[in-house]
């Protein structure tokens, strides 16, 4: 975790208005200027009346600004729209303070946990509306609940967390603005679980959208699906509905959003852009008054690759970005450019479990591969095959040290074995073990599995990744040595979330993130544990985790299955010191069961932001969970 020098930022921000002052703020809030003529026309209503009653209060993190203007950034390769959540797509419930210290209220007013953990008690902002002006209500909530996310015919499975004991938390709605969620064992990390990216579904599904493609409220709903070219109703919703994924949410226009920016293009709407303008409802202000976001509009390109990104941001045609452009190699390039592109670098704290983790499919659905992937030798053994040190050298500029998808020395869950273990390059080592495993060998050297075929695995990549393939470059040769036919095929993003992510007939992947520390390691400890899609190496475990009865669930070996339980007990105690011994636990058993293999636990990283953009952290987390920069509030950035 990472602290900013400007403690008011975090306390101002984090704040939320229910003080008796606050509703006159609301009633005196000053209107956009691009919003003015719709205001006069009548076709929009004034400010006063699109505002909740206690509207957020935001205190710029340097000044206040003004709003207008456009945000110039970039989507790479088409298919990761994941990242949006970065951006535009972090409004949850409750959210991460900009430190990470601790979550605050952002779309509730307030929360209230019970002493035991077990009833957590949410309110709404009075008055607080979807982006096409129709009320967001508890209505909303039990929506999502009852018609979504308990549905069987449409629930699409995943978040975990609203589980404690085995069993599902019970909704109970109070009235329009407040509701209750109630389990029947201790949830101790149910308000940390909402603020994490990706999981904020009760704020992303509009009832009076999404009930015209649902057949409980609209019995011509399959006819409609028809006409759209679907098979059923089910499938219609799930699409609209776009909450299987991020990169299905983002693309649609239609739906209304709570977001600080709504899209009027989409991705995948146009093939060159994508452009989304300011929320007229959006429910912060910041101390003047004046109605966030400060930008009108966030402009995406469309961008082919990382090298198109690079070209573009060295022209300064990119305000802000450090996603697929912040690597080591394009460090020199940037930081000579600096002055012609008018930017300058801002650090990112690295919070992930390792720079790159190859991951191994340990529910293959050829029986050969899956049961030489699961054997734990043969992963030690291509651990050590690997030269740790060439790879840093070569692709971090010397930056890091050998390590294994771990926590980061220093914090207090470190784990030596965790971290060190199978590290050191020792290829006479790896044969020896192979040699025990897979002993026979065809005429070129390589080694033969059990079926009579080459031992070949086929590392299936997202393409954008160019340190993954930097380091593959190195990689390949040093399996192939000892007799492994390691291979890499390369792909868009959007097919690899097919393939990999929601496939089972790949056979290698490498993947990043996780967290390397504190309460981070333990909401994300997917290298440690499968429980959840980013497990990429066991999907069927992980999918067992969440939901034993699914039809694509795979009940795991006894190992693994009291890994998951003693997860469990860990997400459902309130208890800091019980929560850190069930956590070194599980890195210890982790330890022992050795599931993937990494290369460096990452030094910290980078990004650039242009000289002109106001009110962004010189120093922040990198995370997907606290999604960078989301938490440090993108609706207060301006341009001077």
């Amino acid at each position: 975790m990472t602290n900013i020098s400007r403690r008011a930022f975090i306390a101002a921000s984090s704040a939320f208005a229910g003080s008796l002052a606050l509703p006159a703020l609301a009633q005196t809030a000053m209107e956009s200027p691009s919003l003015q003529a719709a205001v006069d026309s009548g076709k929009l209503p004034p400010i006063a009346d699109r505002l909740p009653l206690n509207p957020l209060v935001v205190t710029p993190l340097d000044r206040p600004g003004t709003q207008g203007g456009t945000w110039n950034h970039a989507l790479v390769g088409g298919g990761s729209l994941s990242m949006l959540v970065r951006y535009q797509g972090y409004e949850p419930l409750v959210r991460f303070t900009p430190d990470w210290s601790g979550v605050t209220p952002n779309v509730a007013e307030s929360y209230e946990v019970s002493a035991d953990s077990k009833t957590y008690t949410f309110t709404l902002r009075k008055g607080m509306k979807w982006s096409d002006g129709h009320p967001y209500t508890t209505e909303d909530i039990r929506f999502w609940y009852e018609d979504i996310y308990t549905n069987p015919d449409v629930s699409m499975g995943g978040q975990p967390f609203w589980f404690a004991g085995g069993k599902l938390g019970e909704l109970e709605v109070v009235d329009e603005v407040t509701f209750k969620v109630k389990f029947a064992e201790p949830n101790g990390f149910f308000a940390q679980q909402l603020a994490w990216a990706q999981q904020d579904q009760v704020t992303r599904a509009p009832k009076h959208y999404l009930k015209q493609f649902h057949i409980k409220y609209n019995p011509d709903a399959d006819a409609l699906a028809k006409e759209r070219g679907l098979e059923s109703w089910i499938a219609l919703f799930q699409r609209e509905c776009g909450l299987a994924q991020d990169n299905d949410f983002f693309q649609n226009s239609k739906r209304p959003t709570l977001n600080a920016w709504m899209f009027t293009i989409a991705p995948g709407e146009d093939t060159e852009r994508a452009v989304a303008v300011r929320n007229p409802y959006y429910f912060k202000i910041d101390t003047e008054g004046t109605q966030l976001p400060y930008f009108d509009q966030i402009n995406y390109q469309m961008v082919a690759d990382p090298q198109v990104l690079l070209l573009k941001t060295l022209q300064g045609e990119i305000d802000m970005m450090d996603q697929y452009i912040g690597t080591p190699a394009n460090k020199p390039v940037l930081f000579d450019a600096q002055d012609s592109g008018n930017f300058h670098f801002y650090t990112l704290k690295e919070s992930a479990a390792n720079v790159m983790v190859f991951q191994l499919n340990l529910n293959h659905t050829d029986p050969v591969k899956n049961e030489l992937y699961n054997n734990g030798d043969f992963r030690r053994a291509l651990s050590v095959s690997i030269d740790r040190q060439a790879l840093i050298d070569a692709v971090f500029v010397g930056q890091g040290s050998p390590a294994q998808p771990s926590i980061v020395e220093g914090d207090p869950l470190y784990n030596e074995r965790l971290a060190k273990q199978f590290t050191e390059y020792d290829p006479d080592k790896a044969n020896a073990m192979l040699d025990a495993i897979v002993p026979e060998k065809d005429s070129e050297g390589y080694r033969l599995d059990a079926s009579g075929r080459r031992l070949t695995i086929i590392f299936e990549i997202d393409q954008v990744r160019s340190t993954f393939l930097d380091m593959f470059q190195l990689a390949i040769p040093m399996f192939q040595a000892v007799g492994v036919d390691a291979q890499i095929r390369t792909m868009d993003r959007s097919l690899w979330e097919v393939r990999v992510r929601n496939g089972r007939d790949f056979d290698a992947t490498a993947h990043q993130f996780g967290a390397n520390s504190g309460v981070a390691a333990m909401l994300d400890a997917r290298y440690f544990v499968p429980f959840n899609p980013n497990a990429i190496y066991a999907p069927g475990w992980a999918l067992y985790f969440t939901d034993p009865q699914h039809e694509n669930a795979i009940e795991p070996p006894a190992d693994v299955k009291t890994q998951q339980e003693l997860y469990k007990q860990l997400l459902a105690t309130g208890d800091q010191a019980k929560q850190k011994e069930l956590m070194q636990q599980l890195l210890e058993n982790a330890a022992d069961q050795f599931l993937t293999f990494g290369v460096s636990l990452p030094p910290d990283g980078y990004g650039v932001v242009k000289n002109d953009m106001v009110n962004t952290m010189p120093v922040m987390p990198n995370s997907f969970g606290w999604p960078t920069p989301g938490p440090s509030m993108p609706e207060q950035f301006f341009k001077a």
